[in-house]
This record gives C-alpha cells, sequence and structure tokens, in this order.
C-alpha cells in the first residue's frame, strides 16, 4: 500500500515495499543493484559537470534528473516480472488482461495464443524483464539513450495498444511515457551529464573508426 512520495522512495532504498519482500532474501540483490545505478548516475554526472563546462546548465541538469525518475520507474517496473518461470507474477496478470483489453482482436489473439501459453510465457517473462533493466540502466547511466529511447517507444505502444480498453487504465498515461522516451532518443539525453557526453569526447563521430565510432553515432 502506497503512503507519500518520499516515505514510499525511503522504503524503496531499504528493500521494504510489496513488490520487493515478495522476493524474499533475493530482495538485497535487487535493492543493491539499484543502488549501485543510482550512485554510478550521481558519480558520472558529477564527473561531467565538473570535465564538461558545456554540461553545466539547467537543460542538461534537468534531462539527467528525468533519465534518473524514467529509469528509477523501469527499474520498479521489472520486478513484476520476478518470478522467473512462473505464471504468478505481474507481468502474466497483465498480458493475460491484454486478451480482452486490447484495442484490436489480431492483437488479443497473439496474446491467448502464442505469447500465455507455457512455456511460451516463459521467454516472454525473461525478454521483458532485461528489456526493462536494460532500459533502467541506460536511462541511470546515460549510455546508448538514443537506441534506449527509440526501443522504449515501440515497447509502451504494445502496452497502449494491449491495454487500451481497460476500465483501470488511462490511455494517456503510455503516449505520455513513450513521448518521454522518444524526447531521451530524438534529444540525446545521455549527452546530458552522462557516459553517452563521455564517449563522443573520446571517440568523436567523424574522427573515430571501427565499432566504437559506429556505437557512438547511432547510439550516443
Amino acid at each position: 500500500m502506497r503512503t507519500d512520495p518520499f516515505t514510499d522512495t525511503w522504503l524503496f532504498f531499504l528493500g521494504q515495499q510489496s513488490d520487493q519482500v515478495g522476493l524474499g532474501h533475493g530482495r538485497w540483490l535487487v535493492v543493491a543493484g539499484f543502488a549501485l545505478l543510482v550512485l554510478a548516475s550521481l558519480f558520472i554526472a558529477l564527473r561531467e559537470w565538473i570535465e564538461d563546462p558545456a554540461q553545466r546548465n539547467g537543460r542538461d541538469l534537468t534531462m539527467w534528473a528525468l533519465r534518473v525518475l524514467v529509469g528509477g520507474m523501469w527499474f520498479q517496473g521489472m520486478l513484476w516480472k520476478l518470478p522467473f518461470l512462473s505464471v504468478e507474477n505481474g507481468l502474466y496478470f497483465w498480458t493475460g488482461e491484454e486478451v480482452t483489453n486490447a484495442a484490436f482482436q489480431i492483437h488479443r489473439d497473439l496474446v491467448k495464443n502464442v505469447l500465455l501459453p507455457t512455456p511460451n510465457f516463459y521467454i516472454l517473462d525473461v525478454f521483458v524483464f532485461l528489456t526493462e533493466l536494460t532500459f533502467a540502466a541506460s536511462l541511470l547511466l546515460g549510455l546508448g539513450v538514443r537506441i534506449a529511447g527509440a526501443i522504449g517507444v515501440a515497447f509502451v505502444a504494445q502496452l497502449w495498444l494491449g491495454l487500451y480498453l481497460h476500465p483501470q487504465e488511462w490511455p494517456w498515461t503510455y503516449v505520455f511515457l513513450a513521448g518521454l522516451m522518444g524526447l531521451f532518443s530524438v534529444f540525446a539525453a545521455g549527452r546530458s551529464l552522462g557516459l553517452d557526453a563521455d564517449l563522443r569526447r573520446r571517440f568523436p563521430p567523424g574522427l573515430t573508426r571501427g565499432w566504437a565510432a559506429s556505437f557512438v553515432r547511432v547510439a550516443t
């Protein structure tokens, strides 16, 4: 049960929220992983602030803060996909809701006949978990944000259409989230106090060749 944003955030860092408690002792791995990502994000932002005067402005600071908040959302959301190889987690429930609430019949049939049956669902579970973990790490660290943001738009669009008719969902919620992920990609949010900014200094596009140049040019 939620209390207030400040208490809930503190409880999340302590591993005391319901999604975490349900993982048993495994929740401490989750707590440690999130803490490391947040600390790394702070360290990277501070280093970029010091090393690159061009990033010492309100725009980049705001972009970093938004990245961290949305990255934290993805990290918390991935906990619904645990435990693996189980039909007793949040992902199974909400995927099942798409059978009756997707906007189009072809989508409902795909979920019912392809995604939900085992062992297909187990594969989906791992895939979605890793995808959301990747979004979280990318946004918190500011690494490969242009690619992560673009993929995120498609990922959220599936949720938008899949739960479009759900009486307890507001479709615009997913439109806003997809829009944020799209903006992170278009405006290359990883260049704002993130690792993408560091990579572009070390491997300037146009002056670097090989796989590093390709990654920097496309992902950052």
